[in-house]
């Protein structure tokens, strides 16, 4: 089950929260109390390959991604860049089978951790500056589509488990094919009060 592939952890790091934060533009397909089929616009993140336990992962991926995004890296000009930080931040785990803006990312490939952030959509490919970091590298994702459940409060492995099913389940009675594993995304940082956290399970189709 796919369920059975996934683990909830996600790192936010904002060093000054009270600004506006970009997220993915998107556009609402439909629309049903928690869930929303999303058509998402292309975009392009920084990635990295990292080994290790989900914790070590994360933690090894953000410092990689973090460091470029904070200044790590070299303009045209020759001058370090810092990239503003993106919501949400999210976290991918893929079976064998499959394979601030937006999300920063995690999916397992090969044994390793992809993580990614997704960089501001001011950004082209030619405008972004150049990771430093050889481990660090940007790619294109072109345009796709998103099935996504909304929940507020912690996420526990217990409760994620739960709110992916509850997507699998709307997903099957519309009569929807996943294409990915489930994603898990939060938009606020770790000191938010659980009420006011915002949390999705997504799943391209």
């Amino acid at each position: 089950m796919l369920k059975r592939f996934f683990l909830g952890l996600s790192i936010l790091v904002f060093t000054e929260y009270s600004m506006a934060i970009e997220e993915p533009k998107y556009t609402v397909i439909e629309a049903f109390e928690e869930f929303e089929l999303r058509a998402y616009e292309p975009m392009i993140v920084a990635e990295t390959l990292v080994s290790g336990t989900l914790d070590g992962a994360a933690n090894a991926g953000f410092k990689l991604i973090g460091g470029y995004i904070f200044g790590d890296n070299t303009s045209s000009s020759s001058v370090n860049n810092k990239i503003s930080m993106t919501a949400p931040v999210s976290m991918q785990l893929q079976s064998e089978k499959i394979n601030m803006t937006a999300p920063v990312s995690m999916q397992q490939k090969d044994g390793q951790w992809l993580v990614h952030f997704v960089m501001p959509s001011k950004y082209t490919l030619d405008t972004l500056p150049t990771p430093n970091n050889k481990a660090v590298m940007l790619r294109e994702i072109p345009a796709r589509n998103y099935a996504v459940l909304s929940f507020s409060g912690f996420t526990g492995a217990i409760k994620v488990d739960k709110k992916i099913t509850e997507l699998m389940t709307w997903l099957k009675d519309k009569g929807i094919k996943p294409l990915s594993e489930p994603e898990m995304a939060r938009y606020n940082a770790p000191w938010s009060l659980p009420f006011m956290r915002r949390n999705e399970i997504m799943v391209m189709y």
